[in-house]
């Protein structure tokens, strides 16, 4: 994974916001590296944290949008396959086209980071950088419970931080524990 947005897609409306959304949904935009991870990763990490058969409103449905034919054949072979574990229970997952995605407003663009307010603050990232920065993106990763103190060691040097920022960040993933996927501590 290269970088996250959150956002609203999916729907006509133009210009949606958290409180006037409209007819979209809210959705994560993901740029990744296929040399680093592949779509189908990507799809199985989805279909593994989220029940796909909850009947929702549209604002929070189960969706792929996707990019090209090819990752509409693959989400589509991996819809199929999600319907084969859920045989008594409709999976009620859209796929379509990605088409015009919406940013968020800054404050929810990487809230969990957002939350560690000394971190955060420390990190002097205008609200542009946080939306496109990949490190602002895997440390809400690691902040949310995913990754460990493993995989953390290997990109923190990578990252333009002070000793300070490194010691409260290691700190903050060692204690937050491993609620996620991936994690190795």
């Amino acid at each position: 994974m290269v970088r996250t947005k959150v956002g609203y897609a999916g729907g006509t409306t133009e210009f949606p916001t958290y409180y006037n959304i409209g007819d979209h949904a809210e959705t994560i935009q993901i740029e990744f590296d296929e040399n680093q991870i592949s779509y189908e990763t990507l799809l199985g990490i989805f279909w593994e944290n989220h029940n796909p058969t909850a009947m929702v409103k549209r604002q929070y449905m189960s969706a792929i949008f996707y990019n090209s034919e090819d990752q509409k054949a693959i989400a589509e072979r991996s819809l199929e396959e999600t319907k084969k574990k859920f045989r008594s229970k409709p999976v009620r997952t859209e796929i379509a086209p990605a088409g015009k995605f919406y940013d968020a407003e800054d404050y929810h663009q990487k809230y969990i980071l957002r939350q560690q307010r000394g971190i955060f603050k420390s990190l002097n990232l205008s609200d542009e950088q946080v939306k496109s920065s990949p490190m602002a993106s895997k440390l809400t990763g690691f902040f949310g419970g995913y990754g460990g103190s493993e995989t953390l060691e290997k990109m923190i040097n990578l990252w333009d931080l002070n000793d300070h920022q490194k010691t409260l960040i290691r700190r903050f993933v060692k204690n937050q524990g491993c609620n996620g996927m991936y994690c190795s501590f």
